[in-house]
């Protein structure tokens, strides 16, 4: 009980900590570690070094950096002293400029020399552009920030906001979520203790860091246990073993189309996976198949742990537990961290078997939207956070999920909101109408689909308009189907309905 006391911490500051000051904390390819000391030290000097800039507690920061160490180490500096936006480098500059106005952030953290988008669109928001160099040969993370040198900096407090992240609607413009220090460090004990992480656990992460899943399971946890984080510059298959090798892991975590991406190449790579025993193996983000589950089971003699987890409960809400725990595939374990029960439509907690809306209540839970009154109204019900996921609860406690309540595409664990993808369709001078839907993918479990209405008299081909959405949105969100449609099937009240369109319009999985 002592050890779990532990890890019960409330700002960055105490979770950091933990590990020994000798110990590495932030590794990566071909470079040497960082040790706890020496990432102490970094985030002192960069919290001073922010504090110098007028840059402190709860001001907004967006960091656009590539996946890797330096990304890792950014956000933990910003978050302990500021307020982390971790922005997705992929995005375009309305995308941007969207973001980061929306959150009217202050300053944008990117590498020295960068070419992103993001740099103009500071410009042009009247934003401060920090610089990041960094320093591999201070160990895997090290960086120095432009601007006036500092002494003393000021650490956040347990209820300034950590995190800050956008998750999307589809009635409505992406909502904000704001994470307080007490929120993710609620989160990342909550990890640690299912995964039971030790000083002695090495993780390779291969998430990327402007996630949810990626910055709590791949970087705090491990790190709230004194543990070691292996950073690579992103998912790679062709990579993925030759990191293994280097990094000699004990576990990682990773979402379902990683893990088969994984698989296709595990026959070829017996000799690393026997040389690097895995303690288990994390997936979590989107529905892992029994099937595949037992595949990674199988190949790589380790237990999988599927997890649930969204943004508003700074990822993890239930878990399978390690042996000798029950594993059920086709479940997302118990609760792991928050209470969770599941509500019918009137607010009343039905009893097991009962299906229902799964909904969540403990520290990790943000206390609600920002500046969004009717959003929070229909999220929280009596102190219980609504997650708009549809399941079930065993007599075990075990939870199963039956579908989303809304609209959102889940595409591999990315998600897309319609609405956003429906509005630059629609500046498109050609297009009428369009409404965005989710298709079955055998892979990704759902792909981006478009139905379009043309203006009299106009045309455009489906490459132009993908074309047209590729220029203006990541490449996830751009539809990878557009259906040209005299009229757009609707509901009994005359609405357009995205929710079973793709079956309507006779689209079943595609590969």
């Amino acid at each position: 009980m002592k050890g779990c006391e532990m890890t019960r911490v409330a700002t960055l500051q105490e979770l950091l900590s933990k590990g020994a000051d000798n110990d590495i904390a932030i590794a990566a390819p071909d470079m040497p570690g960082l040790t706890y000391g020496g990432l102490r030290a970094l985030v002192q000097r960069s919290v001073a070094k922010f504090n110098a800039m007028g840059i402190s507690r709860n001001d907004r920061v967006a960091i656009v950096l590539p996946n890797g160490p330096e990304m890792a180490t950014a956000f933990i500096a910003v978050a302990s002293g500021a307020t982390a936006a971790p922005l997705n480098p992929a995005y375009k500059a309305e995308e941007f400029e969207f973001y980061m106005s929306d959150i009217a952030a202050k300053a944008l953290v990117v590498e020295k020399g960068s070419d992103s988008p993001a740099v103009s669109v500071a410009r042009k928001l009247g934003m401060r552009i920090v610089e990041l160099a960094p320093e591999p040969q201070r160990g895997a993370g090290s960086f120095v920030l432009g601007g006036q040198a500092a002494s003393n900096g000021h650490w956040a407090e347990a209820d300034d906001i950590a995190l800050i992240l956008h998750t999307s609607g589809t009635t409505s413009r992406p909502k904000i979520v704001p994470l307080a220090q007490r929120n993710i460090c609620a989160s990342a004990g909550n990890i640690l203790r299912t995964l039971g992480f030790t000083p002695a656990d090495r993780g390779l992460n291969i998430m990327p860091l402007f996630h949810i899943h990626g910055l709590m399971a791949g970087l705090l946890a491990p790190l709230l246990a004194g543990s070691a984080v292996f950073c690579t510059p992103g998912f790679n298959a062709l990579r993925f073993f030759a990191w293994m090798q280097e990094a000699r892991p004990t576990w990682y975590t990773a979402v379902p189309t990683m893990h088969q991406a994984i698989l296709t190449r595990a026959a070829q790579n017996k000799a690393v996976i026997a040389d690097n025993p895995l303690r288990f193996v994390r997936s979590s983000s989107s529905s892992l198949p029994p099937q595949v589950i037992a595949e990674l089971e199988a190949t790589f003699g380790a237990p999988v742990i599927e997890a649930y987890g969204m943004t508003e409960a700074s990822h993890q809400m239930a878990s399978n537990p390690l042996p000798p725990g029950s594993r059920k595939p086709g479940t997302v374990g118990i609760a792991a961290g928050p209470e969770i029960a599941i509500m019918d439509e009137s607010g009343n907690m039905l009893p097991a078997g009962g299906t229902g809306e799964i909904v969540i209540r403990g520290p990790n839970v943000t206390s609600g939207y920002e500046n969004n009154p009717k959003a929070n109204g229909e999220a929280f019900t009596r102190g219980w956070f609504r997650t708009g996921d549809q399941g079930m609860m065993d007599g075990a406690g075990y939870i199963s999920i039956t579908g989303r309540l809304k609209e959102i595409i889940n595409r591999g664990g990315e998600k897309v909101s319609p609405r956003e993808v429906d509005e630059i369709l629609m500046d498109h001078p050609a297009v009428l109408q369009v409404v965005t839907f989710a298709m079955p993918h055998d892979k990704l479990g759902e792909e981006v689909a478009a139905a379009v209405v043309l203006r009299d008299g106009m045309n455009v081909t489906e490459k132009e308009l993908r074309h047209f959405a590729g220029e203006r949105l990541a490449a996830f969100k751009v539809p990878r189907k557009v259906l040209f449609l005299p009229e757009i099937p609707k509901g009994a009240t005359g609405k357009l309905q995205r929710i079973g369109l793709a079956q309507k319009l006779g689209l079943g999985p595609t590969a």
